[in-house]
């Protein structure tokens, strides 16, 4: 009973959008309806401004901590730990209670990682805030992260349920971010800091 509390705990912490929650609360909209399309904390701080996407960004990183935690507390069950960490992302990005249409889940898989394996998080960390400081692509510097997961696990020489649960983040957030991938080969992608305008609804990148 356990294992299905944890599971079903962490997929509900995942479904908390605090994306779509900022947008309703700072400015009465559904910011899924703005730019890129998606309650993530880069949408969120190109349409409502850096303070309401670090705090975003903050809530999401405690929603992946927090389910592998409790997670751990009940069953101390490392398996049935990682699918709670799969289990967290699935539900940011397809929550139950905003039509199971949500985010990325970069932040959530940071969080996750963080309650994992913290040594591989700092790096991956690292590395995407070093990609984003370079090249101002925030989805670039989450597919670097998101590749880098299951070859750290590698080379730290984590147990090979943790290098296949790295490599099943890995994909989920690499697809979550096919359309970006699109728009990085064609150069549309939009860079960091590019602002959308919140009094008017524009149309979303697709």
């Amino acid at each position: 009973m356990n294992v299905i509390i944890a599971l079903l705990a962490a997929y509900l912490i995942g479904s908390v959008s605090f994306g779509y929650m900022a947008g309703r609360l700072l400015k009465g909209v559904d910011i899924r309806q703005y730019g890129s399309g998606n309650t993530g904390s880069t949408n969120v701080q190109r349409t409502l401004g850096t303070g309401p996407g670090l705090l975003v960004f903050a809530l999401d990183v405690a929603k992946g901590f927090s389910a592998i935690y409790i997670a751990d507390m009940l069953t101390e069950m490392p398996l049935v730990v990682m699918l709670a960490g799969v289990a967290v992302v699935a539900g940011h990005n397809w929550p139950l209670f905003f039509g199971f249409k949500g985010g990325r889940g970069v932040a959530t898989t940071v969080g996750v990682l963080a309650g994992l394996t913290p040594d591989v998080m700092l790096i991956v960390f690292i590395a995407a805030i070093a990609v984003i400081a370079l090249t101002r692509y925030v989805s670039l510097g989450s597919i670097t992260g998101a590749v880098l997961v299951p070859t750290l696990m590698v080379a730290f020489q984590k147990p090979p349920a943790f290098i296949f649960f790295g490599f099943v983040l890995a994909v989920l957030t690499v697809w979550r971010h096919k359309q970006n991938i699109g728009r990085l080969m064609s150069g549309t992608e939009n860079k960091l800091g590019k602002r959308v305008a919140i009094d008017k609804k524009v149309e979303k990148q697709k």
